[in-house]
């Protein structure tokens, strides 16, 4: 009977030593590991930094560069016109690609006066999102928003009219309900939508 005690004793305090014991934790409950991975929040901000590059360098190193050459001009109906797309086209179509990755990330320009219906705010979340952006558009205005079972995180970043091409096309759309934006006017959002699970 004692040599059994013995060797349950050396038993629990080998698994001490070595960090087996279910029981003990190295940690208290705040001092606890985050689970690895990064964040969403942060995921967003890496996702905003390269499409505001990417956007930054079409519009002004293509898109401008190429019309004050005349060597090619940006145009709606680009396909056809054998121009290039607009600046917002560009992160529109590059959007539809990066959903059609099957990674779950998804992101596209919307806003609450938007040339086409299908650029208005899908959900209140977005609408809302929108107007706080309207009041103030230093930051994203970001949330958990759920479609069917899964949840995602999304971030609505402010859209500025970066361009007189974001401006001239906005203000001259025959189906464009605002017409007297001015550069640096916040005119949507960039809404970046990652799964959480």
């Amino acid at each position: 009977m004692e040599r059994t005690s013995i060797t349950y004793a050396i038993s629990v305090i080998s698994f001490f030593i070595a960090g087996l014991w279910p029981a003990a934790t190295a940690f208290s409950a705040k001092d606890e590991p985050k689970p690895p991975g990064i964040p969403p929040e942060k995921v967003a901000e890496y996702v905003h930094a390269v499409l505001q590059a990417d956007r930054t360098i079409y519009t002004t190193q293509v898109v401008n560069r190429m019309q004050e050459k005349g060597v090619v001009t940006a145009a709606e109906h680009w396909e056809q016109d054998n121009a290039l797309p607009l600046p917002a086209q560009f992160l529109q179509h590059s959007g539809r690609l990066v959903a059609e990755s099957g990674y779950g990330i998804r992101y596209r320009l919307i806003g609450l006066t938007p040339i086409y219906q299908r650029n208005a705010p899908a959900t209140e979340f977005e609408r809302k999102a929108l107007e706080s952006l309207n009041r103030t558009s230093e930051k994203a205005v970001t949330g958990i928003v759920s479609s069917g079972r899964k949840q995602y995180f999304q971030a609505i970043y402010p859209d500025r009219a970066v361009s007189i091409a974001c401006v001239a096309c906005h203000n001259t759309h025959p189906l464009s309900p605002k017409r007297d934006f001015k550069l640096n006017d916040v005119m949507g959002g960039i809404a970046i939508t990652i799964p959480l699970d």
